[in-house]
């Protein structure tokens, strides 16, 4: 009964509220989701595929998977992304679908440093599964939930057009981002026009990718190879959509083909303090074309108890292809 309670308080809510957009702890390992201006930045085609499920204790309370194929062409000076995601909360009860098309600009400002500027349109479908849905008015005080509702069955489904823009800024070891999803505000609201807006997200994120031990003396000479020598990436993400502020922060330590992690989410209330949301730790094995991440959220804010944490995976591809004809300077980041 409470999980069916709070299954109805969870999607009511998404009826008549702002929404918040999904989230991947493995920020790196679904780059355009992250940010626009990832398109075509490992200049041979790439393709990912991720899954995200959260809170599952709660019964599948929200489960999302995207797949997502980029790559480099030197005839448009950038590169080309196409993303599908797709989005199930309360057991599938409200699905959102993502089909996102991008294009990334690069420039080279100077021998070190390299500028790429992203813009990503996107066409939404969501659905409502209005037979899932129970109502005070379907109960009776002895046997439970027995009668019809006299609820008004709204449109299940809404489509719209959605853009979004990115930039990224970047050397051989230093990198670093910024990103706005939703600039146009669409309306997602099932019943009442115009009630539900979705509130434009804003994404900075921060990182190095540095050389430790023996290879830090070399220096790579400006020139960073991940299957070679031990690498500490520090990073830092932060995400502000509507009253929803969070930050992240952690590491990666890499030695090739094992990757490790350790993260810290926090989330600022309305007194501006941060409050712990969860911990996060994460393995994967990265070596040639193929890529592999798990990553689980340890919960540790107040629901802690009863969501039974985030499972994460992902999967990657980074092909080989022909040599560049121009000069094209990859980013070197972390791939989960």
């Amino acid at each position: 009964m409470l999980k069916r309670l709070f299954l109805c308080l969870l999607v009511g809510l998404s009826l008549v509220a702002d929404a918040q957009d999904p989230q991947f702890t493995q920020f790196y390992a679904n780059p355009l989701y992250l940010n626009p201006a990832f398109a075509g930045s490992g200049r041979c085609p790439r393709v990912g595929i991720n899954y995200r499920n959260q809170w599952p204790a709660l019964k599948q309370t929200y489960i999302t998977t995207s797949a997502s194929y980029d790559q480099h062409f030197d005839a448009l000076n950038g590169g080309v992304g196409l993303m599908v995601l797709n989005d199930k909360a309360g057991e599938g009860t409200i699905s959102t679908t993502n089909i996102s098309g991008m294009y990334a600009y690069q420039l080279n400002v100077n021998r070190k440093l390299s500028m790429r500027f992203g813009l990503q349109a996107t066409y939404v479908q969501k659905k409502l599964d209005w037979d899932k849905l129970t109502f005070g008015d379907m109960i009776d005080p002895r046997y439970g939930f027995v009668y019809e509702t006299q609820e008004v069955r709204p449109k299940e489904s809404r489509s719209f057009m959605d853009f979004s823009s990115g930039l990224l800024i970047y050397s051989s070891k230093v990198y670093g981002g910024l990103a706005v999803h939703h600039m146009t505000q669409p309306d997602e609201a099932f019943i009442v026009k115009g009630s539900s807006k979705l509130p434009m997200k804003v994404t900075a994120h921060l990182g190095a990718l540095l050389p430790v031990g023996d290879n830090a003396g070399r220096g790579y000479r400006g020139k960073v190879d991940k299957d070679e020598g031990t690498f500490f990436s520090p990073n830092i993400l932060y995400q502000q959509q509507g009253s929803f502020n969070q930050l992240n922060f952690g590491m990666y330590i890499l030695h090739s083909p094992i990757v490790g992690g350790l993260w810290y989410r926090g989330n600022f209330g309305k007194d501006k303090f941060l409050s712990s949301d969860s911990f996060i730790a994460l393995i994967g094995i990265q070596r040639g074309v193929f890529k592999f991440g798990y990553s689980y959220d340890v919960t540790v804010s107040s629901l802690s108890n009863s969501t039974g944490g985030s499972h994460e995976v992902s999967l990657g591809l980074q092909f080989e292809c022909r040599p560049k004809k121009k000069r094209f300077r990859a980013i070197s980041c972390p791939s989960f």
